[in-house]
């Protein structure tokens, strides 16, 4: 599925992509906040596009303008989640690429897949985490209708490393009169 907004293409990954992925995931701003390792070469970007940024609700975060794979968003469903998501349920992830923050597109991207989750995919609620350091994707969530659920003092990521976790939930997504079907 290709998921459209007025700057932004939402579509799947491709082999092609690798070399940007890499660009944006070797980072270590990024992966940190997100809690995984910085990709080292292209070749550990390709083996995550084949692995977890393959599944059927993850989506690369497209500049219409340029075509450029700048980020990702996707939904967790039950086995994938990293909280306890019920069946009607999904947990959202996303993350942008340090040179395109504070532009707007993470807000966008997580609006438009919001609006996807609930229309076409009937779930009734989505859950989004952030830890305790990355407070702009506790600002993201906020603005597209997530409210403050809980905090785990002691969540351990994918890495073995443990931070605060904090957990948000919406049943809602944003009007946003820039989103295209």
């Amino acid at each position: 599925m290709v998921l459209y907004t007025k700057r932004l293409i939402l579509r799947p990954w491709k082999r092609e992509d690798a070399a940007k992925l890499f660009l944006y995931a070797s980072d270590p701003i990024i992966g940190n906040a997100a809690g995984w390792a910085p990709h080292t070469d292209e070749h550990e970007s390709m083996r995550v596009i084949e692995g977890p940024l393959s599944g059927e609700e993850v989506y690369a975060i497209v500049l219409r303008e340029t075509d450029e794979p700048i980020g990702s968003v996707g939904l967790l469903e039950k086995d994938g989640a990293t909280c306890a998501v019920a069946d009607d349920e999904a947990e959202i992830g996303y993350w942008i690429g340090f040179p395109h923050w504070g532009n707007g597109y993470a807000p966008e991207a997580v609006s438009r897949v919001l609006r996807h989750a609930f229309e076409d995919l009937d779930k009734k609620g989505v859950w989004g985490t952030y830890y305790d350091e990355n407070a702009r994707s506790g600002r993201v969530q906020a603005k597209t209708g997530f409210v403050y659920h809980h905090t785990e003092a002691h969540h351990v990521d994918a890495r073995g490393d443990e931070h605060v976790m904090h957990y948000t939930y919406t049943m809602t997504y944003p009007e946003d009169e820039d989103s295209e079907q």
